[in-house]
This record gives C-alpha cells, sequence and structure tokens, in this order.
C-alpha cells in the first residue's frame, strides 16, 4: 500500500519573519537602499504612468500614488525610514505607502515583482557611476599625457625585472600607462551600452498580461533599449561581472604604476618625489615621510579583485536564484565608488609628482644601458649575426663592470678582446669611435619609429591620444547629460499629473 504524498501548504508565509532573518538578510538588503533610493523612485514613477495610460489605475489612485512618489522623492536615502522589520528595501518602502496612502499603494504591484524595481533601480545608479568613472579616468590620462609632455626629454634607465633594460625617457614610460588606462575607458562605455537596457516589463520569468509592450518604461527612464528575452532580463548577471572585471583592470594598472612610484621615491632610487600632501609621517621615526596615497591605490586595487572574485563565487549558483543579484546591490556600486575615489586619488599623484631627472640621468651614465644598441651596431658593422655580436658584447659588459667603467666607456679594444675570447679573432675596432652608438640621447633619438621613445614620436603619441581622449569625455558627457534630460522630464510628468487634480480642486 503505498502512502498519499503529502500535499505541501501553498500561499505566502504567514507571521512575521524570523529575528535571524531580519538581522541578517533584511538588515543586508536595507544596507544598500541608499545606491538604489533614486532609482526605486524613478521606476515606480514610471511604472504607475504606464499603468494609467493603458487604464488600469484610475486617475485618482494614479494621483495619489504619484503624488506620494514625488513627495519621498525629495526625501534624502539616509532620511527615509528604511527598517529591515519590514522586509529588504522594497518592501520596507510599501510598508511606508500603505501608511500614507493605504490600500492605493497596492496598485505599485501590478504586473511587477519587486526584483524588477530594484534592477531597474540598480541599473539607474550604475549607469552614472559608469558614466562618471570614464570622466575621471580621461582626467587621469590627460594629466598623465601632460606630464609624459613634460618629461619627453627626460632622460630613464627604463628597468625590466627592476634591471636596467634600455636608454628611454620618463615621458615614455608614463605614457605607456595611459593606453591601457584608455582602453579601460572604452569598456566602461561599452558596458554603459549593457547596463543602459530596461528590464521593466519583464515579469518574473514570462511577462506579463498587463503590460503588452515594453517600450515605454524603457523611453520614460532613458534606456537606450529593452533588454529582449524577459527570463534574462531579470536574471542576468554577466554585465555585471564585466563591469567589476574592468574596474580591477583599471585599478590593477594603477597599482602598478603605484608600485613603480613607491620604489622609485626611495631613497636608493630618489627618482621621483611625492607631494608632501600625498604622504604620511611615522608617529615614532622623525626621519620617515611614507608615500601613503601609493598604499591606498596598490591595497584598493586588491580589494576590487577580491569583490570581483567573491561576486564569481556567489553567481555561479542556478538560475534565477535571489542570492545572484541581492549581493551585486551593494557590492557593485560600492566597488565602482571605490575605483572613483582611487581614480581620482592618483590623479592627483600623478599631476604633483616631482621628477628628479638628474638622480636618472646619473643612474643611466652609470649603467650598461647602451648594450643592446652596441650589439646591433656590431651586426651592421662587422656583419656578424646577432647571437655572436650579444655574446661578445655580454663579455665586454662584464670585463667593464669588474673594471668599475661604465657602459659609455666601453671601448673597440675591449670589444676586440671579447671577440677575440670568443671567436678567435678581433674585429678590427681598435681606435674605433664608439660614442655615439654608447650615447644614450642618440639612442632614445634613434627611437623615431611609431610608438618609438624619441620625442617627436612620444609627441605624436600624446596628440592622437588626447583626440581618443576628448571622444570618450565627449561620449560621457553626452549620456550623463541624457540621463539628466530624461529624468528631469519624467518627473515634469509626473508632477503635471498631480498638479491637474489640484488644479481641478
Amino acid at each position: 500500500m503505498t502512502t498519499p504524498r503529502r500535499t505541501r501548504e501553498g500561499g505566502p508565509p504567514q507571521g512575521g519573519p524570523a529575528r535571524e532573518l531580519v538581522e541578517s538578510g533584511f538588515a543586508l538588503e536595507n544596507a544598500d537602499a541608499p545606491f538604489l533610493h533614486r532609482g526605486l523612485n524613478l521606476a515606480d514613477i514610471s511604472h504607475v504612468l504606464d499603468l494609467a495610460r493603458r487604464g488600469i489605475v484610475a486617475p485618482d489612485a494614479e494621483r495619489e500614488l504619484l503624488a506620494l512618489l514625488l513627495d519621498v522623492h525629495e526625501i534624502p536615502a539616509e532620511d527615509f525610514p528604511y527598517d529591515p522589520e519590514f522586509g529588504e528595501a522594497y518592501n520596507s518602502r510599501e510598508h511606508y505607502f500603505v501608511g500614507r496612502i493605504g490600500d492605493a499603494a497596492g496598485w505599485l504591484h501590478a504586473g511587477r515583482p519587486r526584483r524588477e524595481a530594484t534592477r531597474i533601480a540598480l541599473r539607474l545608479h550604475l549607469r552614472r557611476q559608469l558614466a562618471e568613472l570614464v570622466t575621471e579616468a580621461v582626467a587621469f590620462a590627460r594629466v598623465a599625457c601632460d606630464r609624459a609632455e613634460e618629461h619627453s626629454h627626460t632622460l630613464l634607465p627604463d628597468q625590466t625585472y627592476l634591471q636596467q633594460a634600455q636608454p628611454s625617457t620618463f615621458g615614455h614610460y608614463l605614457l605607456s600607462f595611459v593606453y591601457s588606462c584608455v582602453r579601460d575607458a572604452r569598456r566602461l562605455l561599452d558596458e554603459l551600452d549593457w547596463v543602459d537596457c530596461s528590464p521593466g516589463g519583464a515579469g518574473c520569468v514570462n511577462g506579463t498580461r498587463l503590460l503588452e509592450d515594453r517600450s515605454f518604461i524603457a523611453a520614460s527612464l532613458g534606456f537606450e533599449g529593452v533588454i529582449e528575452h524577459t527570463r534574462d532580463a531579470m536574471w542576468q548577471v554577466d554585465g555585471l561581472i564585466h563591469v567589476l572585471a574592468t574596474a580591477s583592470s583599471l585599478l590593477s594598472n594603477f597599482s602598478k604604476l603605484a608600485e613603480d612610484l613607491e620604489i622609485f621615491s626611495s631613497s636608493e632610487f630618489d627618482f621621483v618625489d611625492l607631494d608632501d600632501s600625498f604622504t604620511r609621517s611615522s608617529v615614532l621615526m622623525p626621519n620617515k615621510r611614507n608615500p601613503y596615497a601609493l598604499a591606498i591605490v596598490r591595497g584598493a586595487s586588491g580589494v576590487i579583485i577580491g569583490r570581483l572574485s567573491g561576486f564569481l563565487a556567489v553567481t555561479k549558483s542556478p538560475s534565477a536564484r535571489s542570492d545572484n543579484l541581492i549581493f551585486a546591490y551593494g557590492e557593485v556600486p560600492r566597488a565602482l565608488d571605490l575605483t572613483l575615489r582611487i581614480t581620482r586619488l592618483f590623479t592627483g599623484v600623478v599631476r604633483t609628482l616631482r621628477v628628479n631627472a638628474d638622480r636618472m640621468a646619473e643612474e643611466l651614465a652609470r649603467g650598461y644601458t647602451q648594450a643592446t644598441d652596441l650589439a646591433e651596431h656590431l651586426v651592421q658593422r662587422v656583419g656578424v649575426d646577432y647571437r655572436t655580436a650579444y655574446v661578445v658584447v655580454g663579455r665586454a659588459v662584464r670585463t667593464a663592470s669588474r673594471a668599475g667603467i661604465p657602459g659609455g666607456g666601453i671601448t673597440g679594444e675591449m670589444i676586440d678582446e671579447a671577440a677575440r675570447e670568443h671567436t678567435g679573432h678581433d674585429w678590427g675596432l681598435a681606435g674605433a669611435d664608439l660614442s655615439e652608438v654608447l650615447d644614450p640621447w642618440r639612442i632614445v633619438l634613434s627611437r623615431a619609429a611609431q610608438g618609438g621613445a624619441a620625442p617627436d614620436a612620444v609627441a605624436a603619441m600624446i596628440a592622437s591620444l588626447r583626440t581618443r581622449l576628448d571622444g570618450l569625455d565627449a561620449e560621457a558627457a553626452a549620456r550623463t547629460a541624457g540621463f539628466d534630460r530624461v529624468e528631469d522630464a519624467l518627473l515634469e510628468t509626473a508632477r503635471a499629473v498631480v498638479d491637474h487634480k489640484e488644479n481641478r480642486c
């Protein structure tokens, strides 16, 4: 005899939430309300107007709701009574609305789950953050271009693995970080295209019978379009991963430069010096002047990497689960806010950085950064293959370093001696004038090809970058201005509906 399967009790839960749930889940979600507050107001206003134009909400209820929402829109998020006792931010708002206007507040649920409002609110917040971050990234890149232009003639012993490599300029070195920043700014605008799409009217998974046309909400909130698939619209997270990844990339680029500058500002290098306003003293050691701002930049990069990793761990859950996005409402805006602040900080660091050109030139003169050019010269002059020239120059460098002779002092006789050791005969370089080949400045001038370290090549790159930066800045500004216009228009439409009733009265 089979036992009939127990019928599970249906319907919503009865009674209030457990204290543990209030103090954990609902408290967590309400802590994110400041990021969503403005967007929730706009999403609710758009939804009410959409319902009213379809005849779903009566005119009196429409005006009552809009009057309330306009009032709430003027309340700062920190002053609104969000309370985890009544659920997450959406339900906490509903409790307040019911207390103000009674059952009329229930119309806000028509054809829309709570997650639709919060998804819209998140996108409204993120699109402004992304546009602002592009603006700040452009500001950093412009400052770095200015400093690169200023130091396009400042010789630097460029390095790999913290070992002297080849003669370059501080301007050419600094410009390498601008390119990465520009690429990330472009990616941020691409991710803004993803963010700036509306999930409105998607219902829970398959749409809603009440809203057969989803374009009104998208247009009234200034979204570029509608997310086509309704289930995808509610549950997609890939774009948020990309947003966090690009923020991480931007700060990782800054962290690389910050770590270099921390080394360069040490007494052992003394290549650069941070402005006092970006340093911090030791409370114990009077001699210390710590590059505190650089530590903040490097640490923040690690924090954003951690947030990306944490979010990836959360989003690997099955589809149509709230845990995919519950943590996104706060984590993604906080990550972008931190990235914004660090970008501004690092812009100030680079703008005020003092560069010690004499120390750079001194180290360049002491080293052997000319070795590669000397080997290439021998390939051209003697006609040997590069590997042979490489070995011979390496022997000459070792001989010179043991004798305390800098790279600029290597002679033809030293090359001949090394050649005899390696090949069995000299190369006829005794008495040869190698001064031009070994001159770091002439080496830099020879790097005149596209992207090279020669001042003219650096100037060409800076000019091209400035044009690209102008375009990125203009695009971000235009998007922000568009957000302002459409959101102001939505509020004006709502006020007109409310004022119409008041005028009739």
